[in-house]
């Protein structure tokens, strides 16, 4: 009798994990609506994308501080294309400071065939960008490769430990 009631007790638990949509909010209790994937809270941070020298086998949609170029790109199926100048930006002396261990993290699929520590597999639902306002003035201690929504400028806010650059 122990058995069943435990068992009833843990089947509404396990059927809202298997009716997951694998969305997933950071540093906020729940997601803005149904098409975000992964979604941040609005505090006055940033996400820092991986330092690297080169991204071979990169996929559409890539994004990198490049430590050869000293740049922010992204990567759009027929090459990188350079989101902050060439050769002004600044490796922090903490980037690359690890060794990269496992394949990295997939939100939105069980398995993808694109390299990546973030990779995030989804034809109907977005990434929403921490969203800050004035992130030249708001960000304390940003390093090569942030990026942020800048709320006052609505724009694409990326940072290569130099200057911020902003793209509409």
């Amino acid at each position: 009798m122990n058995i069943i009631i435990k068992a009833l007790a843990f089947l509404p638990v396990f059927l809202s994990f298997t009716a997951m949509d694998a969305q997933v909010a950071i540093g906020k209790e729940g997601l803005t609506n149904s098409s975000v994937l992964l979604e941040f809270s609005t505090e006055a941070r940033g996400i820092i994308l991986p330092s690297v020298a080169s991204a071979p086998g990169a996929a559409g949609g890539t994004f990198i501080f490049n430590t050869a170029d000293r740049s922010v790109q992204v990567f759009q199926n027929t090459g990188w294309t350079l989101l902050t100048d060439s050769n002004q930006g600044v490796v922090h002396p903490y980037s690359n400071s690890g060794t990269e261990t496992g394949t990295g993290i997939i939100i939105g699929a069980a398995a993808s065939s694109k390299p990546g520590v973030l990779v995030m597999e989804s034809t109907a639902k977005a990434m929403v960008l921490p969203k800050v306002a004035s992130p030249h003035l708001n960000i304390r201690g940003a390093i090569a490769g942030t990026m942020v929504y800048d709320t006052a400028s609505s724009a694409l806010a990326v940072y290569d430990g130099a200057q911020w650059s902003y793209w509409k």
